[in-house]
């Protein structure tokens, strides 16, 4: 159990420096006064309306003056250069603290301070004291001794460009979960974040678990559809479904009785025709084909073909999709690759999948496919937990706090535990992916050549 401290005292900051603090974004405050490693205070915003989110404790206090370098300093803290030359301007000095930040179980309501404007970077007393713990900080130990040893050493940030893309995007987060999707993404790989990132559930999405449900119209007794309108909706998840996939839906074909299901123009033509219920009639394919040969003549004998219904195909409709190069899957098939999709965000490759849309029944080939797209995800995700590993041995070792490993170390170590097994070259080309900027889950030392590349952990791929 953590233990718990009672804290009389907090140290009033401005409302953006805490917020900043409380993100992750930096470790370092401003305060007014020298505060002696150690100790313990509350965050104090200096606003109108007091709620106290946090609390820290200080790991280090620096006296600088005008000599350090103030470009770095400010790369690696929310001030700029021109901010922190104001302020040795007025006192020669600065007292940069290092904090360590632990969040509250749940804010603080307490009375303002009129005086709060005098007492900004200067200690207050709390009208009462707070009981707090260590249940809950901002960042882990090894990423918060690895941000603590950059700003000591006022080393630059390793990736400038993505700290600026966060701040861009930091007020569209608020409102925007895309945005925020990507802002969380962006923290982690900085280093702002030490949580692993856990995918909550979409409540957009939900639909996702109702495809398969959808092509089977028995339902129809239950929700008191006709056959129309339970053929209706299934041809809406359906195009959902190839939207939510990465396929660009041609809304000019709306499906309906005698008209085409869909045709999706992009990343390549795809004509299909959905089938709810328990039964595929016979002439499916012909109907897709007199369709999509009178809608688009010159697109239809080079696109794939998709026949998408839960019932058996019969005899005469496997030979007839066959010759005509149509695959037929069932609606639990296209359930799975959304919800790899969904789950795995561009983990599904369009151009590869359509290998795997056979003519006929195609449903083992695309059950191939998703098993291949797993078995490549757990590839990298035992990757990146062999550096994991290593970095961990070496905390224990060495007490390094960023270490960084070649090629070869990595590559033994993962053999060690593993089958089959990988040469020098393939390990590369992985950790190469896996430390892309567009990837983040581990960090890369450029060498003088490949084989003297430095990579350390940064985050771990869960596959699910």
């Amino acid at each position: 159990m953590n233990q718990q401290f009672s804290l009389p005292t907090a140290l009033c900051l401005s409302v953006p420096d805490i917020e900043a603090l409380i993100q992750g974004r930096t470790i370092a405050a401003l305060p007014r006064i020298f505060i002696r490693p150690g100790q313990r205070f509350a965050l104090y915003p200096a606003d109108s309306s007091v709620s106290i989110k946090a609390w820290a404790k200080c790991e280090l206090c620096q006296i600088l003056d005008e000599t350090k370098p103030l470009d770095i300093l400010s790369k690696l803290t929310i001030w700029t250069p021109k901010v922190l030359k104001e302020i040795l301007q007025k006192q020669q000095y600065l007292f940069l603290a290092y904090l360590r930040v632990y969040q509250l179980p749940q804010l603080q309501e307490i009375s303002v301070n009129p005086n709060i404007q005098e007492k900004l970077g200067k200690f207050v007393s709390l009208p009462n004291s707070l009981t707090v713990s260590e249940a809950k900080p901002v960042l882990n130990d090894r990423t918060f001794a690895q941000r603590k040893r950059q700003l000591e050493k006022l080393e630059p940030p390793l990736h400038p460009e993505l700290e600026e893309l966060q701040s861009a995007i930091a007020s569209l987060a608020i409102s925007q979960p895309a945005a925020k999707q990507l802002d969380d993404d962006i923290k982690v790989f900085l280093g702002w974040s030490s949580g692993k990132l856990i995918k909550q559930p979409d409540a957009n999405l939900a639909w996702i678990n109702d495809i398969a449900k959808l092509g089977d119209r028995s339902i129809e007794q239950d929700d008191k559809k006709t056959n129309y309108q339970a053929g209706t909706d299934f041809e809406n998840v359906v195009r959902d479904s190839l939207e939510l996939l990465g396929f660009t839906i041609d809304y000019a074909h709306k499906g309906g009785a005698g008209g085409l299901d869909l045709f999706c123009s992009k990343p390549y033509p795809l004509f299909g025709e959905c089938k709810a219920g328990r039964k595929i009639p016979n002439d499916t394919a012909v109907q897709l084909l007199n369709l999509g040969m009178l809608r688009r003549p010159d697109l239809f004998n080079q696109a794939a073909k998709l026949i998408i219904g839960p019932g058996e195909p019969t005899t005469q409709l496997q030979d007839a999709a066959k010759i005509q190069g149509m695959a037929i899957i069932k609606p639990e098939t296209l359930q799975k690759l959304v919800k790899l999709q969904s789950n795995h965000r561009n983990s599904v490759d369009l151009f590869k999948l359509k290998e795997y849309l056979k003519a006929g029944q195609s449903d083992e080939e695309v059950d191939k496919y998703i098993d291949q797209v797993y078995t490549e995800m757990s590839l990298r995700s035992q990757m990146i937990t062999a550096v994991k590993e290593l970095s961990e041995q070496d905390n224990e070792t060495s007490k390094v706090t960023h270490p960084s490993f070649t090629v070869t170390e990595i590559r033994v170590h993962y053999n060690a535990t593993h089958n089959p097994r990988l040469n020098d070259e393939l390990v590369h080309d992985l950790l190469i992916e896996l430390s892309s900027p567009l990837t983040g889950y581990l960090g890369r030392i450029k060498g003088s050549d490949w084989k003297s590349d430095r990579f350390y952990f940064l985050r771990d791929l869960l596959v699910n």
